[in-house]
């Protein structure tokens, strides 16, 4: 009966916050259909972007959605009373004082150690669930830093390149981007660059605003040394390729760095994984046989 509660408090919740959802993608476009007709400024990535720590935080993992932060918080509750549910129903359950009634009969004291962690086990469920969301939006964040640092290179290699053979910037840049498919971070924020330039944003105040929607350390070197490069009236296809040459200098010192790393993180798995085999290869037959023969004179003897 209790459980059967339990289910029906969770299906409540989950209907409330669909009914809440649902209310407020209604209202988006209600909004959309009434101002559809008005003349209005062409919209920049600029004004579109969230306000607050949270927003920030989402808008960095990509997640850049107006309602993102609502959404997320909604999920992170709704995550959170899941898990109490579960904690709730294991604790009715009686699992809990059961698996401590198994512990205890461990000898050696292994029991008294093990009897605090089950019986937080509910405890730590629900705080399981509740960071599911934030989990999810720091793996989101790693992904589009990895591969934002993976298309740098090449587009600042291409860029410099075209740059040399006598194209403009914004001229190169759209050469870049035409190849470039749909869905990567840095190709998406640079088409995000080309819509603030048609719409009047300066070209500083836009390259400023990719960097700090990427917040990628190669990208914000990059973006300082081409805003210094404008405002001094310096070349821009220099800039790039020194740039380009930089960052290539880094991309080879850090693989230079992890490969002299390997080694030390190659002890861990060899001591653990290759040395226990070896061992018993080498010296298990020696084992065997001393066994057998000290087996044999405790039998004699006897």
């Amino acid at each position: 009966m209790q459980a059967a509660l339990a289910l029906l408090l969770w299906l409540g919740l989950m209907a409330v916050t669909t009914h809440l959802a649902l209310r407020w993608v209604q209202r988006q476009r209600a909004r959309e259909r009434l101002f559809a007709g008005a003349p209005a400024p062409a919209p920049t990535r600029q004004d579109a972007e969230p306000q607050g720590a949270l927003g920030r935080w989402l808008l960095l993992a990509g997640y850049d959605a107006p309602g993102a932060p609502g959404l997320f918080v909604a999920l992170t509750v709704l995550s959170a009373a899941l898990g109490a549910t579960v904690a709730w129903v294991v604790l009715r359950s009686g699992l809990i004082e059961l698996a401590v009634r198994f512990a205890s009969i461990v000898p050696g004291g292994v029991g008294e150690m093990v009897q605090p962690i089950l019986q937080a086990a509910p405890w730590l469920v629900v705080v399981m669930f509740a960071v599911t969301p934030w989990a999810v939006v720091s793996r989101a964040r790693t992904a589009r830093v990895t591969e934002i640092e993976r298309d740098l290179p090449m587009a600042l290699e291409l860029l410099a390149t075209l740059g040399e053979a006598g194209l403009g910037f914004d001229a190169a840049l759209d050469r870049i981007l035409d190849g470039q498919p749909p869905g990567r971070a840095l190709a998406d924020e640079l088409r995000a660059y080309q819509r603030d330039a048609l719409a009047g944003v300066a070209r500083v105040a836009a390259l400023r605003g990719v960097a700090r929607r990427l917040d990628v350390p190669a990208v914000s070197v990059l973006v300082s040394a081409l805003v210094q490069a404008d405002q001094i009236g310096a070349s821009l296809t220099e800039a790039l390729r020194r740039q380009a040459d930089d960052l290539r200098n880094r991309r080879r010192e850090r693989a230079l760095m992890l490969s002299e790393a390997l080694p030390v993180k190659l002890v861990f798995p060899l001591v653990i994984c290759f040395l226990p085999g070896i061992f018993i290869v080498t010296l298990g037959p020696a084992f065997y046989q001393f066994l057998q023969v000290a087996d044999s004179a405790i039998r004699g003897g006897r």
